[in-house]
């Protein structure tokens, strides 16, 4: 499968459980822009079946080769990036929970949810695209995970699917600079994130970033139906270096601060 392929397969699913993504393409078109992805990312737990370097097998396998790492301390999260050489190709970012740092309750919760996976999916390496692969959810289960992790209740919930894509404000023409995108985003409506400012990074790290907060969508649990944040759109601006390269990876703790674009209590 192309790279291509792959990546339309994720964008379709995306816009079904992100609708502002599609509005704010509507929007930009509207303007005359054409849309390129900076980004893509994903989400999952550092269990060897399903962990960063499984769920990235599909990417490795149309061209996509493995970049740099990341950690996150205060969210016991680790990262990799990976780039294709297609220069057109978005990059794909990957985290996982270290679960080994949560209570025995959470990783037994957890757990239990990955010994649900059908073993096809892992050994197919179709796990990436399997959406949530278990059974019934409970929302008093939800709310525990949430009140250790965010990210945890976010998979228990989602579970395989990209968690944002990300639009490179580079390459836009009738907007300039990242406050121009979020400025043309409040004035459509869209709420943002400002954890940790509204714009993370800046010029002098390379890179500035910013999102929409989730969009919340109805999820049938066990006790009945109630909305969660789903997915994000992010946006991203990227500066050159002293040598005039265009830096490609990211800041840990700008990224630390976009993650929180989930979080229920936004």
């Amino acid at each position: 499968m192309q790279y291509e392929e792959i990546i339309d397969i994720f964008w379709k699913e995306y816009v079904k459980t992100t609708p502002s993504a599609g509005k704010i393409h509507e929007l930009l078109e509207a303007k005359g822009e054409k849309i390129s992805n900076d980004h893509i990312a994903f989400r999952t737990f550092n269990h060897p079946s399903i962990n960063v370097e499984q769920l990235a097998k599909p990417f490795l396998a149309c061209g996509y080769v493995e970049k740099d790492d990341y950690v996150f301390e205060a969210k016991k999260l680790r990262a990799k990036h990976y780039e294709h050489p297609d220069a057109k190709a978005p990059k794909i970012f990957i985290s996982e929970l270290l679960l080994e740092e949560f209570s025995q309750e959470l990783q037994y919760i957890v757990l239990k949810k990955i010994n649900e996976i059908p073993m096809g999916l892992i050994e197919s390496n179709s796990t990436i695209y399997a959406g949530r692969p278990w059974g019934t959810i409970s929302h008093e289960t939800y709310l525990k995970l949430r009140e250790e992790s965010e990210y945890a209740a976010w998979m228990y919930v989602y579970g395989f699917c990209a968690n944002h894509f990300t639009i490179n404000v580079n390459q836009l023409t009738a907007i300039e600079s990242l406050e121009e995108m979020n400025n043309f985003l409040k004035n459509n409506g869209f709420p943002m994130n400002v954890s940790g400012g509204e714009i993370k990074g800046s010029p002098e790290a390379l890179l500035e970033q910013s999102s929409i907060l989730a969009d919340k969508k109805a999820i049938e649990f066990a006790e009945g139906s109630f909305e969660v944040p789903s997915c994000y759109y992010e946006f991203a601006r990227r500066y050159e270096d002293a040598n005039g390269i265009l830096f490609n990876g990211f800041i840990a703790k700008s990224a630390d601060k976009i993650f929180e674009s989930t979080n229920a209590a936004s």
